[in-house]
């Protein structure tokens, strides 16, 4: 247990929704309507880092991750070739982001998690890709805090401030919880606690890039289960 802490913000894209099954399902499906045969595991990863590289960062945009999700999508298939692909078989593909299912761990987690502390949704995905994946698996937030709003993108310091400030409490009163090391001690800079659950399939067989929890961490966890524990839920 954290003394003090009043409020979780979550990093929702790697660390709660299971993207890389999601969207390597849709890109095979695809594929295999079109008879076209590639490494769609590692077609997912370079579509998510491309899309991770095109959207953090970035201060008071006129785009926002679903058009990221489009542009990078249409860059992939023209340079893999597969132009085959119809529209519908692109807009399958970027639907997939909005339909992404929750890790299985989760939900249960987060019920016992909300008995006693506020807990936020802080993310760099669209409102609309949040408020989607929320329904459909039933999460249940306080409050969506989508860098979208705030106009400064993660791990920009004036976004953690500003989640912050939005939901009432000093950042020290507040744990971000991601499997992102980036995120996590951005956050510790804006004076943020920090919980790093580790998501060892995030990236599928490839393995995150970045698996190793750096040891300033607050709480350092396997699983959603362990964290409420460790939190005292």
């Amino acid at each position: 247990m954290i003394p003090g802490v009043k409020a979780l913000t979550f990093d929702t894209g790697g660390t709660i929704l299971d993207w890389h099954r999601g969207v390597a399902a849709a890109l095979a499906a695809a594929g295999k309507r079109r008879g076209i045969a590639a490494d769609w595991a590692e077609a997912t990863n370079e579509y998510r880092r491309r899309a991770l590289k095109g959207m953090t960062r970035q201060v008071r945009p006129d785009f926002n991750i679903d058009d990221v999700h489009r542009r990078v999508l249409d860059e992939l298939i023209a340079e893999a070739g597969w132009s085959a692909f119809t529209a519908e078989d692109r807009a399958a593909i970027h639907g997939a982001w909005h339909a992404l299912d929750a890790w299985p761990d989760f939900p249960a987690a987060l019920a016992r998690l909300r008995r006693r502390h506020v807990v936020a949704s802080f993310t760099i995905l669209s409102t609309s890709l949040i408020v989607d994946v929320s329904r459909r698996n039933g999460l249940d937030w306080d409050c969506v805090v989508s860098c979208e709003m705030i106009g400064s993108y993660k791990p920009n310091q004036d976004a953690y401030l500003t989640c912050a400030r939005w939901l009432g409490y000093r950042p020290e009163e507040i744990v971000m919880v991601a499997c992102h090391n980036f995120d996590l001690l951005a956050a510790r800079k804006a004076g943020y606690r920090s919980a790093f659950v580790r998501r060892p399939d995030e990236w599928g067989t490839a393995g995150p890039p970045d698996p190793t929890p750096d040891p300033v961490h607050d709480i350092i966890v396997d699983d959603f289960g362990q964290l409420a524990e460790r939190l005292g839920c």
